[in-house]
């Protein structure tokens, strides 16, 4: 049956949308737990918002004769896409690596750019939705593998960090875990 209560818009929380800790770090297992203070938020996304992709290949096998008789999936790739622009330490740190940024005392940021692969890491994503629910998206293993996108430098637009974080499947073969739950009034 039909239920327009189901249908929802994701609108990032108040309090961050983005947030990432050192691959390994304690992960929530409901909607409601608080993060581990490990976890650091990395500000504002695009409206672009965030997307979700999975990247199969798959090979068919014919019978003689041509009949399609099975299909077999080769490869399953998935990625969670978002646009960082604020240019803040956390968001720079999981761009660019915690070794190529460094901070001073009075605020100024250095930033270095090497051929150097990123460090895996857990990626926490949180969203509201309608009808007072809240989803919460927990991608144990994920890194910034692949940063061809472009940043680009533009009057009239946000400076934006492409940030494409591959996901790697756990023992079990999971790539993440949605949590989705309604919103308690205390």
């Amino acid at each position: 049956m039909n239920d327009a209560d189901n249908v929802s818009f994701g609108k990032p929380k108040a309090t961050g949308a983005v947030f990432v800790a050192p691959y390994g770090t304690a992960l929530p297992t409901n909607a409601h737990v608080a993060l581990n203070a490990a976890f650091k938020g990395l500000g504002y996304v695009s409206e672009d918002g965030l997307v979700n992709s999975v990247e199969t290949d798959t090979e068919n096998v014919n019978a003689w004769g041509g009949d399609l008789v099975l299909v077999g999936q080769t490869t399953f790739t998935e990625m969670f896409t978002v646009n960082l622009i604020e240019t803040n330490a956390d968001a720079l740190e999981v761009y660019y690596g915690e070794d190529n940024v460094v901070v001073e005392g009075d605020g100024s940021i250095t930033v270095t750019q090497n051929s150097e692969m990123l460090p895996n890491v857990s990626v926490v994503f949180e969203l509201v939705m309608t009808g007072g629910r809240i989803k919460r998206i927990v991608v144990p293993n994920a890194q910034i593998a692949d940063r061809s996108g472009e940043i680009t430098y533009v009057d009239g637009e946000p400076v934006a960090y492409p940030a494409v974080f591959v996901v790697y499947p756990d023992e079990n073969g999971t790539t993440h875990t949605e949590y989705i739950a309604t919103v308690t009034s205390s």
